[in-house]
């Protein structure tokens, strides 16, 4: 199967506080994340924090639309889950790590089982650019929002 994972991690001038507010806030992450089209909350937690969400991906060979099951651990940690939807499963997870100074590291994790009809489609090249697209440029794409770049 053409599973596609991996890990990609950047430090970001300023205090985890701040990056963990961009990262919790699911309902905005299509403004900085350039692969996602669109995020449409579907229920909140307790905090007002978006618990589940439906979520359209473009990935290019095709458009990815599924719904996802987020959990929150501040300020460290944030977890989405795939529900429902075009893949056969999704696991991401947001990490972030106080270095002092005000910086932060955010890690970026992604696990995606595609399944076989878009499994079908992914030859080792196609797989490799949909890995820089969704996990690869992920942190970089934090570091720019929350830095304001």
């Amino acid at each position: 199967m053409a599973n596609i994972s991996g890990s990609a991690s950047s430090e970001i001038d300023a205090p985890v506080d701040a990056v963990w507010a961009v990262v919790q806030d699911v309902g905005s992450w299509a403004e900085w994340q350039a692969a996602l089209g669109t995020v449409q909350p579907t229920a909140t937690d307790a905090d007002g924090r978006v618990s589940e969400c439906d979520v359209e991906i473009d990935a290019k060979i095709t458009k990815i639309s599924m719904a996802l099951a987020c959990e929150y651990a501040p300020p460290s940690q944030m977890t989405f889950t795939r529900l429902s939807g075009s893949l056969s499963s999704l696991e991401g997870t947001w990490r972030l790590d106080d270095l002092g100074d005000g910086r932060t590291r955010a890690t970026y994790t992604l696990e995606v089982d595609p399944g076989s009809v878009i499994g079908f489609l992914l030859n080792a090249e196609r797989k490799e650019k949909l890995r820089a697209l969704l996990v690869d440029a992920r942190p970089g794409e934090l570091k720019a929002r929350v830095e304001g770049g």
